[in-house]
């Protein structure tokens, strides 16, 4: 049998980079619609559950099909709250009312791009590799490498590496990722065990640029807009 997945959104009121970001139209539909539609897609889901301390967001998560078991506490909803913190939360309100997942998959608004291909292979790897969790990352340019990137040491500039002084040319450096937050996949017990979402085995699904766009400043709204326009013209 297969374990009990929940598809966990977390969306706070308070946004400074872009306000209101998570009730705005984006390409003429809520923000939060986007993530809500690629975890249904996905078919890996087995409950959908929004996690926000804002009733207005609780409002467009609900006309959207999305279960709002519970309003979160505001202290759980400031700019320096842990998503840790967010994700307990969750897991204790479910639990109180019987229900205990798995698998936990944080699917955050702001990621507007991500497939839901990208969801079922996160789950489908956490299931097969036996690790902790997983994660989608995006492959970074050559010279954003830490072989290749530069730092300035009492106006000198130096490799940000030691190792870095033997790099000469951009091809040689390391490829180096970064996690985009399009997808977090991890079991429950990771959570209880290691009070992370990542535990100690992250295991990474490398993705394709174009998906990883998130949204925190006004230039990046811009920018998944044209992204959505290029998407119609081509289907």
């Amino acid at each position: 049998m297969s374990d009990t997945v929940l598809g966990l959104i977390p969306a706070r009121a308070g946004s400074k980079g872009i306000p209101g970001k998570n009730t705005r139209l984006l390409h003429g539909r809520p923000l939060l619609a986007y993530t809500v539609q690629v975890a249904r897609e996905s078919g890996v889901i087995d409950r959908l559950v929004l996690s926000t301390e804002d009733k207005e967001i609780a409002a467009v998560g609900r006309a959207e099909g999305v279960e709002v078991p519970f309003l979160r506490p505001a202290a759980l909803a400031a700019d320096s709250s842990p998503m840790i913190d967010v994700v307990q939360h969750a897991l204790s309100e479910l639990d109180s009312k019987g229900w205990q997942p798995e698998i936990v998959v944080l699917l955050q608004p702001t990621s507007p791009l991500r497939e839901s291909a990208r969801v079922k292979q996160a789950v489908n790897m956490l299931r097969a590799e036996a690790c902790d969790s997983v994660v989608t990352v995006v492959e970074l340019a050559r010279h954003f490498s830490p072989d290749y990137v530069m730092r300035i040491e009492h106006g000198r500039l130096e490799p940000f590496l030691a190792t870095g002084s033997a790099v000469t040319r951009r091809q040689d450096a390391r490829l180096a990722y970064v996690r985009d937050g399009s997808v977090y996949a991890f079991w429950r017990e990771t959570v209880s065990k290691y009070g992370s979402i990542y535990g100690q085995d992250c295991r990474a699904l490398v993705i394709p640029s174009a998906e990883a766009v998130t949204l925190d400043v006004p230039s990046d709204w811009i920018e998944a807009e044209s992204e959505m326009r290029k998407r119609n013209r081509s289907s």
